[in-house]
């Protein structure tokens, strides 16, 4: 006998003390998709989820994982806001349907397909990515400026995962798109690490990103 949720949920336009959040007795209010909600708080029945479920479910809990550590970054570069879903909301949904797979025992992120932001400003050209001593990994790119809504002042980010340690680095503000070059060095403790790395450019006063480019897998040194 496995636990489910029953839930019983109703809109509102006004209550004696207009929209709330949280519970109240056996309700709980909740602003969803615009509107005002109530819901009955879950009761246990018997229920066991189907393949098919249970498969969603990890899905979910393993990009939510790999995504939480960086939404501030997702928040600021992954796309526009669209009604109630924001920029994370929109991340979150983009790899649930694109970049997580399945594999023997669970689920993990396909990192070719992890985007770190979107948008219509132009991406890299021709990006380059090599690691040198000191925990420093060297960038390289085209200087694509004037195309589309690309300048020279565009800002060039980078954003590495550790997967052992399941631990971000991020850097947001690394050098200019006319620098054609970048230099971003590691935690220590990052030494000896294959991570994973993807870059863009953003304009930071706009929150206004290209999509972003997986620059691969690379060996701290």
């Amino acid at each position: 006998m496995t636990n489910s949720i029953i839930l019983i949920m109703a809109t509102f336009e006004k209550g004696i003390l207009g929209g709330f959040s949280g519970k109240v007795g056996n309700v709980v209010g909740a602003r969803w998709r615009g509107k005002n909600i109530m819901r009955s708080v879950p009761q246990r029945g018997n229920y066991t989820p189907t393949e098919k479920q249970e498969e969603q479910r990890l899905k979910f809990k393993t990009v939510i994982g790999f995504l939480n550590p960086i939404v501030d970054v997702l928040n600021l570069y992954f796309g526009k806001p669209q009604g109630d879903k924001s920029r994370s909301n929109l991340a979150t949904s983009y790899h649930l349907k694109n970049a997580v797979v399945s594999i023997p025992g669970g689920m993990e992120m396909d990192y070719a397909k992890v985007l770190i932001s979107k948008g219509d400003l132009r991406g890299l050209d021709n990006g380059t990515l090599a690691a040198a001593a000191g925990q420093t990994l060297n960038f390289g790119w085209q200087d694509n400026s004037g195309q589309g809504k690309a300048t020279a002042t565009d800002t060039f980010m980078v954003v590495v995962y550790e997967p052992e340690l399941n631990l971000f680095y991020t850097n947001l503000d690394a050098a200019t798109r006319d620098a054609t070059t970048a230099t971003i060095t590691l935690p220590d403790f990052m030494a000896g690490s294959e991570v994973q790395v993807w870059a863009s450019f953003n304009k930071a006063e706009a929150n206004f990103a290209a999509i972003s480019t997986y620059m691969g897998a690379v060996t701290v040194l």
